[in-house]
């Protein structure tokens, strides 16, 4: 077996490798060759903290493993990372446990090349204004992938904590953008792209509000009752998704699709899209959204791609 720890996945990750991994398996789903397993999510009744496990097999990767990890909300008091996760690769062929990685900054990385792939695919090209809703430790990452796919020329944010919006103006700072906190109506009503990222359990952007052309990235919905958008925001959009199982179980399309707003047939893999299979955007004017409930096989296609590296740099270490 391979190791390869946090702090040397964190030196080989960029967010050009994620953004390219993270492509090709969301077309390797669509296009059938790939198999996400259902997500095992739990609350541990321990440390307020929330468990589970991704997994999936790229048949045309060989790629077989999983992830393990979840939510600890008190780390950050320990001078640790909320989000934990580990990642296992077997060998597809006999079963054998083949890596072992560090899968904190792969889990930011891969949630951000997500969100970008969709900005490739569904933003507009003119598209200027970067709103972004949420602060935590997850934004710079979103943001930081985000604006390598359009000339954005602003950034607003909201954040429910408002102490914690500083942490988004030093993202702007640090990309030579300007940033302004605004409310989250100002922000859907400025916002060319919207991406959500919190931990939300009632929408914090509002169907009325939401502007001809926009893009909507849904990022922080991953688990049954959490809620960052309008329901009603996808009676009138375009919609789009990581795994469309997932997008209506514990998406954000959860809330519409059981109200009778969305039916399954009206949600495109995003995959489709990048194969060419099905169309995007189809007018400037559309509304999109897309509904990133994150899939095991980000992670693994990630991981893939790192122990490659590492290896062939000497970075990790094999033991029995």
């Amino acid at each position: 077996m391979y190791y390869v720890s946090e702090d040397e996945v964190r030196g080989l990750l960029s967010h050009a490798l994620a953004f390219d991994a993270v492509r090709d398996v969301f077309a390797s789903v669509a296009a059938g060759e790939a198999i996400n397993f259902p997500v095992i999510r739990e609350e541990l009744g321990h440390a307020n903290a929330v468990y589970g496990f991704k997994s999936g097999l790229d048949l045309r990767t060989k790629t077989l493993g999983l992830k393990s990890g979840g939510y600890w909300p008190g780390n950050e008091a320990r001078g640790l990372t909320n989000h934990q996760s580990t990642v296992l690769l077997f060998d597809p062929d006999t079963g054998r446990p083949s890596a072992l990685l560090g899968g904190n900054a792969m889990t930011a990385y891969r949630t951000a090349a997500s969100s970008a792939n969709s900005i490739a695919e569904l933003a507009r090209k003119d598209s200027k204004v970067l709103g972004i809703v949420g602060a935590g430790f997850q934004s710079r990452f979103q943001i930081e992938a985000a604006v390598r796919q359009r000339d954005f020329t602003r950034i607003v944010g909201y954040n429910f904590h408002a102490e914690m919006l500083p942490n988004l103006a030093k993202v702007a700072q640090d990309l030579g953008l300007p940033f302004d906190a605004v409310t989250p109506q100002q922000l859907a009503e400025q916002s060319d792209v919207i991406i959500t990222i919190t931990s939300s359990f009632e929408p914090q952007i509002m169907a009325e509000w939401i502007q001809p052309g926009t893009h909507i990235a849904c990022m922080g919905t991953d688990t049954t009752g959490k809620q960052e958008i309008d329901a009603k925001i996808f009676g009138k959009a375009c919609v789009f998704a990581d795994q469309i199982t997932q997008s209506i179980t514990i998406g954000e399309a959860q809330h519409a699709h059981s109200q009778g707003l969305l039916a399954i047939e009206e949600i495109t893999p995003i995959g489709a899209v990048i194969n060419g299979d099905r169309p995007g955007r189809k007018r400037d004017d559309d509304i999109t959204v897309f509904d990133g409930t994150g899939i095991g096989l980000q992670d693994l296609a990630v991981a893939t791609v790192i122990q490659e590296l590492a290896q062939k740099q000497g970075i990790g270490r094999r033991f029995d």
